[in-house]
């Protein structure tokens, strides 16, 4: 089974300088691409000067993640994409049972290896860690990461199975599912697009797997910052225009009114803290929102599966009754 690990690179040549080799080293048979969204730091000339068996992809635009692998992907032949953030640190043998575990379960078409910090090696990254869910109201979360708590790696995760979602920085996708799909929907942008495919791959009756054995180490917030109000922006816009695409009909209005209510009292919270340009990236988030929300209920799939949360609100646990972690859930 043939893969193809696809980096997508903007203006990121520090980070292919850094992370590239083990890449080139550790990933055996797997053809190697970068995908670039017309970055203007020489990073191509970089990649092909010293990495002459790595394929360059080369995307007119910066069109964000979802329109850069969109716009990459179709040159790719290989049976299983690897969409592999350009900060990730991968391992010896880190393929080996990401294959194995297609080869022998047919039924999944999404996989996501075990993400560790690149800072903290011993614990989890936020993006991912050992595998994603949702809740009752669309907030996703992960085993070894609920909001801001993250776990130490004791090996408490050391197991393989299903998921609702897989991080987008190291994400495996059988190429005949991405294209049924129709890849990533690019009013996205960035953020989310992930979980947006996976629901709509759940939707389809698809499995997304979770596989411990494969390790990667994640730098996180390469390209944009946790602090900054932009991705406040992303995620708040995507979360919603994702509920109102894959919520069941009979959930869509409650559950948004909801979220809507919620995310309110986080703007508020932002007042609070004098962090007002979050507080007005909630704002456009939601305004946003509603000037696309026609168009999203047009995406909606003939068929929402209605078993798509694993906890009814992880927002009432973590913060009411003070369970911090997955195992506690």
């Amino acid at each position: 089974m043939n893969i193809a690990v696809v980096i997508l690179n903007w203006n990121g040549k520090a980070l292919l300088e850094e992370f590239l080799p083990k890449v080139v080293t550790f990933s055996g048979d797997a053809t190697i691409y970068v995908a670039d969204n017309a970055s203007a730091d020489y990073s191509i000339a970089y990649v092909e000067a010293n990495f002459p068996t790595v394929k360059i992809i080369q995307n007119t635009e910066n069109g964000g993640y979802a329109k850069g692998y969109n716009d990459a992907l179709p040159f790719v032949k290989e049976e299983i994409f690897c969409l592999l953030n350009s900060d990730i640190e991968v391992t010896e043998n880190w393929l080996t049972p990401i294959r194995f575990a297609f080869e022998e379960q047919p039924e999944t078409a999404i996989i996501q290896p075990k993400i560790l910090d690149f800072k903290q090696k011993t614990h989890f990254e936020y993006a991912g860690a050992a595998g994603g869910f949702l809740d009752k109201y669309g907030y996703p979360y992960c085993r070894g990461r609920i909001f801001n708590t993250i776990e130490k790696d004791s090996g408490q995760y050391n197991d393989n199975r299903e998921i609702f979602w897989a991080s987008g920085a190291c994400l495996f996708i059988r190429k005949s599912v991405f294209e049924e799909l129709g890849g990533f929907d690019e009013d996205f942008f960035a953020h989310q697009e992930e979980i947006d495919l996976c629901w709509r791959a759940f939707n389809k009756g698809y499995k997304t797997q979770y596989v411990s054995e494969s390790v990667v180490y994640h730098v996180g917030g390469a390209t944009l910052s946790n602090t900054n109000p932009q991705k406040t922006y992303l995620n708040f816009r995507n979360s919603l225009c994702m509920l109102a695409k894959n919520l069941p009909k009979e959930k869509l209005f409650p559950i948004i009114f909801m979220r809507l209510v919620l995310d309110g009292i986080a703007g508020i919270q932002f007042l609070f803290q004098f962090k007002f340009k979050h507080f007005w990236a909630i704002i456009k988030a939601h305004f946003h929102f509603y000037a696309r929300f026609s168009s999203m209920m047009k995406k909606r799939d003939t068929h929402q599966n209605k078993q798509y949360f694993q906890h009814k609100s992880i927002v009432y646990t973590y913060f009411i009754k003070g369970k911090k972690t997955f195992s506690q859930f």
